[in-house]
């Protein structure tokens, strides 16, 4: 068994260079939608069958407004409203089968450049949809 913490993950948005040094925590999710197919054959169970599969990327970010930085990025990509690439790993290390790479696209569908009360850290969350296939690749 092999239990990680993590302290160095890899997350990297096209349009928006690697974005690890300005994200604090990541959360990549992938679902498939259940589909109810039961019958009075089926003596009162449920059964289900997959559908449309579907996916997320959730992001903790610290918002950076410097010249060709984080928010003007995003803002970009937001405003182009087109899917961009993504790639996550669990660690800043080469891919391998001890850290695999997850990549997709995704859609920037919403940005808050503002976020906080007086004395708050410049952060948000963020939740990007997947646009297409999630892939997993250990090369």
């Amino acid at each position: 068994m092999a239990i990680m913490v993590l302290t160095a993950a890899y997350v990297s948005i096209t349009g928006a260079s690697t974005i690890h040094d300005r994200t604090s925590k990541a959360e990549l999710t992938a679902e498939i939608e259940e589909k109810d197919i039961t019958t009075f054959a089926d003596a009162g169970w449920k059964v289900v069958t997959g559908g449309l599969k579907s996916g997320s990327l959730a992001l903790s970010l610290f918002n950076d407004i410097a010249d060709d930085a984080l928010d003007e990025d995003m803002w970009t990509l937001f405003i182009a409203g087109v899917v961009t690439a993504f790639e996550v790993r669990l660690t800043q290390s080469a891919v391998s089968t001890s850290n695999p790479k997850y990549t997709g696209n995704l859609l920037v569908n919403k940005w808050t450049p503002l976020n906080g009360a007086v004395g708050d850290v410049a952060s948000l969350d963020v939740t990007f949809p997947t646009s297409g296939a999630i892939t997993r690749a250990t090369a």
